[in-house]
C-alpha cells in the first residue's frame, strides 16, 4: 500500500474507532442504568451524554456535526415547534378516542402531580436531553463520517432500538391497553419488548430526520420531549378521570 493510501486510512480508521468507543460506553451504560441500583438509573445516562460529547469534542468532532451549532438554531426551532404541535395534538387525540384511550392507562403516571413533576424535569434532564446528546448528537456525528445517509440511519435508528429493551421489561404488565393485545406473562413480555424496540427504532428514523433536516439538536429533543413528557401528562389525566 502507498504512503498516501495509508495516510488516506488512517481518519476512517480513526472514525471507526470513535464509533466503537461511542457504542461500548451507550451499551455499559445501559447496563448500568437499568441492572445496578436505583442512583445509577437517575445519573448514569445523563453523566455518560456529557462525558462522550467531552470525549469527542477532544477528537474532532465540531459542534455542527453534534448538531450543537448556533448557526441552526433558529431552523431547529422552527422544526421543533412543528413537531411539538402534531405530536400534542396526536396525543389529545388518542386520549380522547375510546380504541385508543386504554393505552395511556399506565399505572406510573397515576397522579397529576406525578406526571407533571416526570413531564417538566425527569423526562427532560434524565431521558430526552442525554439521549438526544448521545444518540443524535454524538453517535450521529460519529456515524455520519464514514456511512451514507441509509447507513447512518439504519444503524443509529436500530440502536436506539436496542437501547430500549432493558427500560421494557414490565411493560405489558404497566400499560392495560398492551396487555390486553400480548397478553401477560413471559410471551406477552417478550412481545411487548420487541413492539417496543420496533416502535423506538421507527422513532429513532424520525428524529435522525430532523436531526438532518434542521441541523439542530432541537427539533429532536422537541418530539422526544412531547411524545414522552405529554403522554405521561395525558396518562395521568386519563388515569385520574377513569377513576371517577
Amino acid at each position: 500500500m502507498s504512503l498516501p493510501a495509508v495516510a488516506e486510512s488512517r481518519p476512517k480508521l480513526h472514525a471507526y474507532l470513535d464509533i466503537a468507543v461511542v457504542v461500548v460506553v451507550l451499551a455499559g451504560t445501559n447496563l448500568i442504568a437499568h441492572f445496578t441500583t436505583a442512583w445509577a438509573n437517575i445519573v448514569t445516562v445523563p453523566i455518560a451524554a456529557v462525558a462522550l460529547l467531552a470525549l469527542m469534542r477532544k477528537r474532532g468532532l465540531g459542534w455542527y456535526e453534534l448538531g450543537l451549532s448556533p448557526r441552526h438554531w433558529k431552523r431547529g426551532t422552527v422544526y421543533a415547534l412543528g413537531a411539538v404541535a402534531i405530536v400534542l395534538t396526536a396525543v389529545a387525540v388518542g386520549a380522547l378516542l375510546p380504541v385508543t384511550r386504554p393505552f395511556f392507562l399506565a399505572d406510573r403516571y397515576a397522579t397529576i402531580s406525578g406526571a407533571l413533576i416526570a413531564s417538566m424535569i425527569v423526562i427532560p434532564l434524565q431521558t430526552v436531553i442525554p439521549e438526544e446528546l448521545a444518540f443524535r448528537g454524538v453517535l450521529h456525528g460519529t456515524l455520519d463520517r464514514v456511512l451514507g445517509v441509509r447507513g447512518l440511519f439504519a444503524a443509529g435508528s436500530l440502536m436506539f432500538g436496542l437501547w430500549h429493551i432493558a427500560s421494557s421489561f414490565g411493560l405489558t404488565a404497566g400499560n392495560k391497553g398492551l396487555a390486553d393485545i400480548v397478553g401477560g406473562g413471559v410471551l406477552g413480555q417478550a412481545v411487548g419488548i420487541a413492539l417496543a424496540v420496533a416502535a423506538t427504532a421507527a422513532a429513532g428514523v424520525v428524529f435522525t430526520w430532523l436531526r438532518r433536516r434542521s441541523g439542530s439538536l432541537l427539533a429532536p429533543i422537541a418530539l422526544h420531549w412531547s411524545l414522552n413528557g405529554a403522554g405521561a401528562l395525558a396518562a395521568a389525566l386519563v388515569w385520574h378521570t377513569a377513576l371517577r
